[in-house]
């Protein structure tokens, strides 16, 4: 495969416009087990260790996401091991709702829904040589039934997500999936790591089963104009990654903003996409 971005490069943060920041930043503390980095009337700020992972901004000026708007499918929030995802399975037990839980062969992952309508999957990468492979060698992703008793047991309950959990992946509903690989591809610089026919495309870069998902499963036919996601990040390690982007994005015909640590455009369905740059 091709890699037009380090390595190195992964997911950093979201910005979800919700109704209601206070009501969405509990969720987040309690139940995915964030820190509290900053609050305000309009805004909030949630991360683990020092690593802000999530923002919230007031979007009660803006009109509910329809069912024919692209957005978020769910944010995926990868916790360092086995006993925090079980730590977390008691959080969400004990104070919320568990809407899935899914044994991929590459992850254990549980999946909810916040308060504010917004997708939320957490999971725990698996052992890399226990990863399912097809015929051709290449990484699989099974759909099977999570142990819940068993990961239940690995978790102590009450405690936080620890230092070390990131995003691992957003994974997003978009109206043309051909539209969004030239953008996500072509002009990001992901690689394409696996393919479902023409309904769903998976991107990477290094040995990642995955960082982004784009999925037209739901049918949506419009751009993201209402609450819910407002913009994602990638992190990459060197200003060449940066420049390289840029032209990327501008070969394509993306308009390109400079940032104050990094570059921002916007994708076909009207979500931001923010490349920053982090030291390693």
């Amino acid at each position: 495969m091709t890699q037009f971005l380090p390595a190195q490069t992964r997911p950093g943060r979201l910005s979800l416009a919700v109704e209601d920041p206070y009501a969405v930043s509990s969720f987040y503390q309690d139940v995915v087990g964030l820190d509290q980095f900053g609050y305000t009337e309009s805004s909030a700020t949630l991360g683990a260790g020092e690593t802000p992972l999530v923002e919230l901004t007031d979007g009660s000026d803006l009109a509910p996401r329809t069912d024919a708007q692209a957005g978020l499918y769910h944010v995926a929030f990868r916790y360092p091991s086995q006993e925090a995802l079980g730590a977390a399975l008691h959080r969400v037990e004990s104070l919320y709702r568990l809407d899935g839980a899914t044994d991929h062969g590459v992850t254990h992952s549980l999946y909810l829904t916040d308060p504010a309508g917004n997708g939320v999957e957490l999971f725990v990468d698996q052992p890399r040589a226990d990863w399912p492979r097809d015929e051709a060698d290449e990484v699989t992703m099974q759909t099977q039934p999570l142990d819940l008793d068993a990961l239940r047991a690995a978790g102590e309950p009450e405690t936080d997500a620890p230092a070390g959990t990131t995003i691992g992946h957003f994974h997003l509903e978009v109206t043309d999936l051909a539209g969004a690989t030239t953008f996500y591809r072509d002009g990001l610089g992901l690689d394409i790591t696996r393919e479902i026919g023409d309904m769903a495309r998976f991107l990477a870069v290094g040995d990642s089963h995955h960082q982004l998902g784009i999925t037209t499963y739901q049918d949506r036919t419009e751009p993201a104009t209402g609450r819910g996601l407002d913009w994602i990040e990638f992190l990459t390690p060197s200003e060449a990654a940066l420049d390289a982007a840029r032209e990327r994005f501008e070969a394509i015909g993306s308009a390109v903003e400079n940032r104050e640590n990094g570059i921002a455009v916007t994708d076909p369905d009207g979500i931001g996409v923010r490349l920053s740059l982090v030291d390693q």
